[in-house]
């Protein structure tokens, strides 16, 4: 039986938007094998040996980029991105955590005022493990004073692993921070620290003309166990940042993860972005891929169809002949107006050579003129010249 020559597989039961498990299994245990065989080679053909099996247990892999390669999803869609809310940064929980060191280094920005979030984090509620992870928390105001210089934001990045920010700021920090952040990997995640009022279980929108003094602005946060709560989820998730483009990139994992590992964080982030940031859902969708930071894309999902709604497709009826008959009626005016241009040369260019032959005939007759005026002045005698016209006009100028 020949083997199929098919990109990938679709679900045999069910609907066909939708992920098949086996086909994505395959796929990662393929990319792992690559990055793994990769990553061996590199190794051999460096000048400083270093096995895998050298190193520490208590170091930390993440500072061994050699042996941790971030492993991508790419998503595609058929239509661009262009809801603004849709633009904004997120994020999708992930079942296994990129963040799972021990050691893990966090940075918190918040709106201002940063004490009232540093007291949340020094609270006797707030989780101590949670808190030892988060080395240092800063107001905007003050991110913007002290972080004016290229070199001092470079600092900042290379000195946490992972950069949290609150969600009332999230958009701001794009012009604070810059482009060294965000052409990283350490892209700020949005969390929701701030206290949310409800009346009869909907949410109080506030009154952004209203002013607020100090002490209604510390209120403004939330209790400690919620914001610990938010900031547990914000670490086992995936960021998301969505371009005005039709390709997404969301990092799923590493190249320390498992198939299986691999395997649920796609399923978790696929649902996360047909749920809520693809517009259209999976109608929307065009094609899946998963790859490494120096690999090639392996696709997972392919879609048969290059159309989102089925009214965008035309059939075979009074509406396509009438599209054709257009068409038709464009290429013939264009091709007559060709001819039109094509005939209008022509005639220029045959009036243009006639002159020429005109105005040659007529240098020709003066200048033989003119040698039988000079002859007949040498011989003395009457110009003989076969120029009938100029006789008549001289026997009427005499008469």
């Amino acid at each position: 039986m020949p083997s199929s020559t098919a990109l990938t597989s679709k679900v045999s039961t069910g609907s066909p938007y939708q992920l098949d498990t086996p086909q994505v299994v395959k796929a990662s245990s393929a990319l792992l094998r690559h990055i793994k065989s990769n990553q061996e080679a590199k190794e051999k053909s460096a000048t400083k040996k270093t096995l895998i099996g050298d190193n520490d247990e208590d170091s930390d892999d993440e500072e061994t980029p050699l042996n941790n390669e971030a492993i991508w999803l790419i998503l595609t869609t058929k239509k661009h991105v262009v809801d603004k809310n849709r633009l904004k940064p997120g994020k999708i929980t992930i079942p296994h955590s990129l963040n799972s060191s021990p050691s893990l280094s966090v940075c918190l920005i918040t709106a201002d005022p940063q004490r009232s979030v540093k007291d949340i984090v020094a609270d006797a509620s707030f989780p101590q493990e949670l808190c030892s992870r988060i080395e240092k928390v800063i107001g905007f105001g003050k991110l913007k004073q002290r972080y004016q210089s290229f070199e001092s934001r470079r600092q900042l990045l290379a000195e946490h692993d992972v950069f949290l920010a609150d969600e009332r700021i999230i958009t701001r920090l794009v012009p604070t921070l810059g482009k060294i952040f965000y052409k990283s990997s350490k892209r700020p995640i949005p969390i929701r620290i701030q206290k949310i009022e409800k009346v009869d279980g909907k949410r109080v929108k506030q009154d952004p003309k209203k002013k607020t003094s100090k002490e209604e602005k510390h209120a403004e946060f939330a209790a400690p166990l919620i914001v610990a709560k938010e900031i547990e989820r914000a670490l086992h998730s995936a960021p998301v940042q969505l371009a005005p483009s039709t390709s997404t990139a969301i990092r799923i994992g590493s190249s320390k993860f498992t198939a299986e590992q691999l395997s649920d964080n796609v399923a978790a982030v696929v649902k996360g972005m047909t749920d809520k940031f693809v517009a259209k859902g999976w109608r929307n969708i065009k094609n899946i891929h998963i790859k490494g930071a120096n690999t090639t894309a392996l696709p997972i999902w392919l879609s048969d169809e290059l159309w989102v709604d089925n009214a965008d497709v035309l059939e075979d009826g009074a509406e396509t002949a009438a599209i054709e008959d257009g068409a038709k009626a464009n290429k013939k005016r264009k091709s007559t107006g060709d001819e039109k241009a094509i005939e209008g040369k022509k005639t220029k260019k045959t009036k243009s050579a006639d002159d020429e032959d005109e105005s040659a005939e007529v240098a020709a007759r003066k200048e033989k003129l003119q040698k039988l005026k000079a002859q007949a002045l040498e011989d003395g005698e009457p110009v003989k010249a076969d120029t009938s016209k100029a006789g008549k006009k001289k026997r009427k100028s005499t008469s």
